[in-house]
């Protein structure tokens, strides 16, 4: 499908600024049987929704998870979904079937909704290496910093800032003009080549998209390692070597999350001006869609209390199997016990 003429997709508002009716999305350029790759992210997709979907549903049965460390794990399963949710269907409806303009309107919100729960993932994941910090550095006093009124409130105002953020960012696209064109060569409504489209003054626009890989990025990671660089000074403090081993197992799966996430992201940032644009749609899609396959799977393998959760999910759900079947052997047997 090729581009539409941008001067037939256009209005003129009263105040002089050109909107286009739709924007159109190029994705990849001159790459062979690229529906099996959207048909790859489909089944990412699924696997997405149904690793989140069993860690919201695991904390929420086990009281023993009802802890302000598992309302960020809880947090961090609605963002993975939630992104997940606005990125992927969206890309696939894009470019597997063919459905390459989205309208300005459309395009805004997909924007609004893909980087606020970019945003949250990487808010989760500091916050959780603020829960791992204090929970090392001050195991006495854990209790009484984090609790669960705490995490909540701190997750709620990460929310918004997120959203705010976001929205604050979009006043200002609309403000643009587009009257250079209406072709986006990315994979997604991306805020990256979108001001350089506009005719009227962008460079407030511009700059906006500098600070947003800041704020999603260059300030989480330092946060996580000055907190991680607090938490090595604490383990030497720590007399045993088994004690220290036991205290930083319980960061491993936290870190682990924290490399999947933002190492890719860190080095599609790094490299964007220099990588052709379908290195940079593989990187950045992977970047977006992976993390949140990988996370409930990490979790579920390496946290020791989540996978006794599920241990005992597993036996609770056996022992009411077995029950409901010697009831129904019961009366295949005696039929005469359960008729009136």
């Amino acid at each position: 499908m090729s581009p539409p003429n941008s001067a037939f997709f256009k209005n003129t508002t009263v105040d002089n600024i050109v909107k286009p009716d739709f924007f159109f999305i190029t994705g990849f350029a001159g790459i062979p049987h690229t529906k099996y790759y959207y048909v790859f992210l489909c089944f990412v997709y699924a696997l997405t929704l149904l690793g989140n979907t069993f860690i919201m549903f695991v904390i929420y049965t086990d009281q023993c998870l009802h802890s302000p460390k598992y309302i960020a794990v809880f947090n961090l399963a609605v963002a993975d979904l939630c992104e997940s949710t606005a990125f992927i269907p969206q890309l696939i409806d894009t470019f597997l079937f063919k459905s390459h303009l989205i309208s300005f309107e459309a395009c805004l919100t997909n924007m609004f909704f893909v980087f606020w729960f970019l945003h949250m993932q990487s808010f989760t994941l500091t916050l959780l290496s603020y829960d791992r910090c204090v929970a090392i550095c001050f195991p006495l006093r854990y209790n009484e910093i984090v609790t669960k009124k705490s995490m909540l409130v701190i997750t709620v105002i990460l929310w918004i800032i997120g959203a705010l953020g976001i929205l604050l960012a979009l006043i200002f696209f609309t403000r643009l003009s587009f009257c250079k064109s209406n072709v986006i060569h990315s994979y997604f409504c991306d805020p990256g080549p979108l001001p350089h489209l506009a005719c009227n003054d962008n460079s407030i626009s511009i700059l906006i998209n500098w600070i947003n890989p800041v704020i999603i990025l260059w300030i989480p990671v330092l946060f996580i390692i000055g907190t991680y660089t607090c938490i090595a000074r604490a383990l030497l403090k720590i007399a045993t070597a088994s004690d220290r081993f036991k205290a930083m197992k319980t960061c491993s799966s936290h870190l682990i999350l924290v490399s999947v996430f933002y190492l890719p992201l860190c080095f599609s940032f790094a490299l964007f001006s220099i990588t052709h644009p379908n290195a940079r749609i593989i990187n950045m899609s992977l970047a977006t869609a992976l993390p949140p396959m990988l996370n409930p799977i990490i979790y579920s393998l390496m946290t020791e209390e989540f996978r006794e959760s599920i241990k005992k999910l597993y036996r609770r759900n056996k022992i009411h199997i077995t029950r409901q079947r010697e009831i129904f052997s019961k009366c295949v047997e005696n039929p005469q016990d359960i008729m009136p």
